[in-house]
């Protein structure tokens, strides 16, 4: 939720009321996104077009929420006939959409906690979140920067997990920038 503008939410927004809950990185997260891998792509078949583990979770050394991030790309997002009713059979709660922020559609699942993040193949906004994981994977002192910030963050109270979320915006930019950077210099 990064353009400002307000989401259509179908569930209400999720409250921290207080500090945010990190724990210290745990290796059970990689298997657990290979199961929602598994059940994404049983449930889409090809029309999954990518499906990416990403957030703190998939960034082996780094505390965490512990909750799976994963960004799927489907055809065409706004189009949720195509791929939503499967994706709800196997599970997976529709929390929101925000149209005017790449025609994000964001749900829910727990046990374990999931967050899927559909957008249309293509979109800007995978290849930034896909930049930021392997940056923090491939550069130890992003990823101390990163997990500072967010201890840091997360000792504060917070209305609601958005906030916490949108605080750390800024130093994302910083490390998606430096990545941005150093492949314009690898080209």
């Amino acid at each position: 939720m990064s353009n400002g503008s307000q989401p259509d939410f179908l569930e209400p927004p999720v409250r921290a009321d207080g500090p945010i809950r990190l724990v210290d990185p745990d290796p059970v997260w990689a298997a657990q996104y290979a199961g929602e891998e598994e059940r994404i792509r049983a449930a889409l078949g090809a029309r999954a077009v990518q499906v990416e583990h990403v957030g703190s979770t998939s960034v082996p050394g780094l505390a965490a929420k512990p909750v799976i991030d994963i960004v799927l790309t489907v055809i065409d997002s706004a189009s949720e006939a195509g791929y939503l009713p499967d994706l709800e059979a196997a599970g997976y709660v529709l929390q929101f959409r925000e149209p005017d922020w790449y025609e994000h559609r964001f749900l829910r699942d727990h046990n374990p906690d999931v967050q899927v993040h559909v957008f249309t193949a293509g979109s800007p906004e995978v290849e930034r979140m896909l930049l930021f994981r392997d940056r923090l994977r491939a550069r130890p002192e992003e990823r101390e920067l990163y997990e500072r910030t967010k201890r840091e963050l997360a000792a504060r109270r917070w209305n609601y997990i958005q906030d916490y979320a949108d605080a750390k915006s800024s130093v994302v930019e910083e490390i998606i920038s430096r990545g941005r950077s150093d492949q314009k210099r690898e080209r």
